[in-house]
């Protein structure tokens, strides 16, 4: 189905009337939206070179597609500035790939929540918040590309709660799940640089997570003591699967590591291997399946693996791991997949300048 060609209402010549107008026709998440004035849409869409009816993302099982116009009227819905645009788009570009499992991860009972991770010179030029409160209220950037992302599920892909959307319990994500990578005081290299993109060049990885899980360890002062939590917390019965995981580690917590002069790829190995359950131990609470034990420890079978355990992923490269969050508090997290196995991978996009910039 080719995109919705776009269209001019007529709303009350008031704002407050305009915002109810937009409540009834079922374009808000629940909260108020901005009104999308035609010159704020086409401001928006002056932050890509190319023309408004671009399709940049593919539902299949609703088969409706996704415009550069439609994704600029909801950002305008959102609250977004043109120079977030880029953001948005790059996010929904890395979500059209088939691994990303877009239906799936928008439609499970999972409650699944597209989260962004910003990384790159861009975070700070639209004023990014990879600090404190990190996944909290406060910044716009942060705030409201996440919130169009949720009204673009909504409005464009029709993924409503309770009809096409059948979250059990959903998450709070689903209003806004965005956050920067901290790149102040950071040892290890940035996303968009161990994702390969060339110097200058900012990125996006988008991951369908579950809740959030805050991992608090004050007391901890060696690497293997405050990964050992972060692994327990990954390891939980309740959410345990073959799935990826993203880790977002507290500068407080990364001191630690870095003063032990540990890379990422060192990381990943420990919570790879600490992050696990037995078989026993699988069974006794029904979620252990042969299929997935069997696949985990194959003739590919990561060397980290143990016999007799089922690890969560496949291997330490399914643990994205960087740094967020304010200089003081032992507080880290972990967010799981949302999916019961590995129905969704996690995908990353380069985010494109805008086009008065080089």
């Amino acid at each position: 189905m080719a995109a919705v060609a776009p269209r001019i209402h007529e709303a009350p010549d008031d704002l407050l009337a305009a915002i109810d107008f937009c409540y009834e026709q079922g374009w808000t998440d629940g909260l108020p939206v901005v009104p999308p004035q035609v010159d704020r849409v086409k401001a928006m869409l002056a932050a890509d070179a190319r023309p408004a009816d671009t399709v940049i993302c593919h539902h299949p099982a609703t088969t409706l597609d996704l415009s550069l116009h439609a994704a600029a009227v909801n950002a305008v819905m959102a609250g977004c500035l043109p120079e977030y645009f880029p953001v948005l788009v790059a996010a929904f570009e890395a979500m059209n790939r088939t691994e990303f499992n877009f239906h799936g991860s928008t439609a499970s009972t999972g409650g699944s929540a597209p989260l962004l991770v910003v990384s790159g010179p861009i975070v700070d030029e639209i004023g990014m918040n990879a600090d404190v409160n990190l996944f909290g209220p406060g910044n716009r950037a942060n705030s409201t590309i996440g919130r169009a992302t949720r009204l673009i599920l909504r409005n464009v892909f029709q993924m409503l709660p309770g009809i096409s959307d059948k979250s059990t319990q959903g998450n709070p994500g689903k209003y806004s799940f965005c956050i920067a990578e901290r790149s102040r005081g950071n040892p290890w290299p940035l996303l968009c640089e161990a994702q390969g993109y060339p110097k200058g060049t900012s990125s996006v990885t988008t991951f369908a997570g579950g809740g959030f899980c805050n991992v608090e360890n004050h007391g901890g002062n060696t690497p293997e003591q405050i990964l050992g939590s972060v692994a327990d917390a990954m390891a939980n019965y309740g959410c345990i699967t073959l799935g990826q995981s993203v880790v977002i580690l507290a500068p407080e917590h990364m001191r630690i590591l870095a003063d032990a002069g540990w890379t990422r790829e060192q990381a990943q190995d420990c919570l790879f291997s600490q992050a696990k359950r037995s078989v026993e131990g699988m069974k006794s609470v029904g979620k252990y399946r042969d299929r997935e034990y069997d696949r985990q420890h194959d003739e590919s079978a990561h060397k980290l693996v143990e016999q007799g355990f089922v690890h969560r992923g496949l291997g330490p490269a399914d643990i994205l791991i960087t740094m967020g969050g304010g200089d003081a508090g032992g507080h880290s997290c972990f967010i799981p997949s949302w999916s019961r196995g590995r129905s969704s991978l996690m995908q990353h996009a380069p985010i494109a300048p805008l086009p008065n910039k080089s």
